[in-house]
């Protein structure tokens, strides 16, 4: 979606992680195919707006609206809006939008190997927490945060071969479901946790700021094509 923000890069084990769950759900949960946000810009690195993270091609935002019934132009990729799966108080989802579907997708990407952590709104967690069966397991890399109210985030596993990349940090080895998810409720917490709004542009770093192997893959020269 949106291709014009050019953010659809990732590295190689993100675009397996997206086709592969794509066709899991589409086959165990009748999920008609995923929509998928912001992953990263062509060398990664620090957007201008939108997000913190998404800059080394490890995470992938997906959409908790299901794929239409055709292939979307490029235009219907740009205007198509998200549906927010959360109810206007912020407490709950919405029961008029939220589906047993939607819990099969996050499960089934929480459930491969290859995802380190998901991010989704409060109000999704605890409706995860409510609905899950006696498999629970997954609901572990599950992690409550700020919006995320019309989409969950995918962050992949650092690629064993990459040195620099830094893991996440553990998780408590509960499900989440107690006293961390009570505490996105409590009054001031769920205030600042609601939907602020469409981000800004902001200033950058300087290159002179980035780490060294940014600054490599920055000045590299872009590839010739024919």
């Amino acid at each position: 979606m949106r291709l014009s923000r050019n953010r659809n890069w990732g590295h190689p084990d993100l675009v397996a992680l997206v086709a592969r769950l794509s066709a899991k759900v589409h086959k165990e949960a009748g999920w008609p195919g995923i929509l998928v946000g912001d992953m990263s810009q062509p060398r990664g690195g620090p957007m201008l707006n939108g997000h913190a993270s998404h800059q080394i091609g490890l995470d992938a935002d997906i959409w908790l609206t299901p794929m239409p019934d055709h292939e979307l132009t490029r235009e219907e990729r740009e205007d198509m809006m998200a549906t927010v799966v959360v109810a206007k108080d912020r407490k709950d989802v919405d029961p008029k939008i939220w589906t047993p579907a939607h819990v099969a997708l996050i499960k089934a990407a929480a459930e491969d190997p290859e995802v380190a952590r998901i991010f989704v709104n409060p109000a999704i967690k605890k409706a995860l927490c409510r609905e899950a069966d006696q498999d629970r397991g997954w609901l572990g890399k599950v992690q409550p945060w700020v919006g995320h109210d019309y989409h969950f985030h995918v962050r992949l596993n650092c690629p064993p071969e990459d040195s620099e990349c830094k893991p996440q940090p553990p998780r408590p080895a509960a499900d989440g479901c107690g006293k961390e998810l009570d505490h996105w409720f409590t009054g001031r917490v769920q205030h600042t946790s609601a939907y602020l709004g469409p981000s800004r542009p902001h200033a950058g770093p300087r290159l002179s700021e980035l780490p060294a192997a940014c600054r490599l893959v920055l000045q590299a020269p872009s590839p010739v094509t024919h």
